[in-house]
């Protein structure tokens, strides 16, 4: 029968696969989900503690994405809307890459054409982004953070803004409507008190001229 030198160790297996299994949770807990981050960017959140891009600070690599903002300029939220000065970025492997501001995250409407900002909100994006092969790559075969800009008149954030400019739109119209409201019921009063002072001049006067008619007639 062979029995174990004093010199070794027997771990029995239950043990061994809890000591996987923690060791698993551990290393998910030390490393968060890198959502919303371009490539290039990725080594900058490797250190266990991570500073502001923006030098106002510092936070720990747990507090990633974790939906709190700790620097002002996003840095610790790159794949949520904690933040609003934060962006997001959309990997679109395929298509072009972009930059979404963080208020786009998970707020139920597809912008990446990979769907990755919506990762959290409960809707189902189909994958719309189309086969480039243009898309220029560095010397370590990742893509290029040559991402398009948000503006007012790209047709990426149309879709946002048309109910934005709606609101707007029915906004300065009920203000418009108020304000002729308001000025129409001036002139009222305005031509109503004219009318007042035309009408009593002409009674003031009119009783002059009685007045002066009945001492004439004495």
């Amino acid at each position: 029968m062979w029995t174990p030198s004093p010199g070794r160790r027997v771990v029995s297996a239950p043990a061994t696969l809890l000591l996987r299994l923690l060791l698993l949770a551990g290393a998910a807990d030390a490393a968060p989900p890198l959502v919303g981050v371009s490539p290039h960017d990725e080594p900058y959140f490797t250190t266990q503690v991570i500073a502001c891009r923006d030098g106002s600070g510092s936070f720990p690599k747990s507090r990633l994405n974790d939906g709190y903002c700790d620097c002002a300029d996003g840095t610790d939220e790159p794949g949520t809307s904690a933040c609003p000065e934060g962006k997001f970025y959309c990997r679109n492997n395929g298509d072009t890459p972009r930059l979404l501001f963080s208020s786009f995250v998970n707020d139920k409407i597809c912008d990446c054409c990979d769907g990755s900002d919506e990762y959290e909100s409960g809707i189902l994006c189909q994958n719309t982004c189309q086969n480039r092969k243009d898309i220029a790559e560095d010397d370590v075969g990742v893509h290029e953070l040559s991402v398009t800009r948000l503006d007012a008149t790209n047709e990426f954030t149309r879709k946002h803004t048309i109910n934005v400019e709606n609101l707007v739109h029915n906004s300065i119209n009920k203000d418009l409507i108020q304000k002729l409201r308001g000025l129409r019921t001036a002139l009222v009063i305005e031509l109503g008190l004219v009318v007042g002072m035309f009408a009593f001049c002409i009674a003031r006067r009119r009783s002059r001229t009685r007045k002066r008619q009945h001492i004439l007639k004495r």
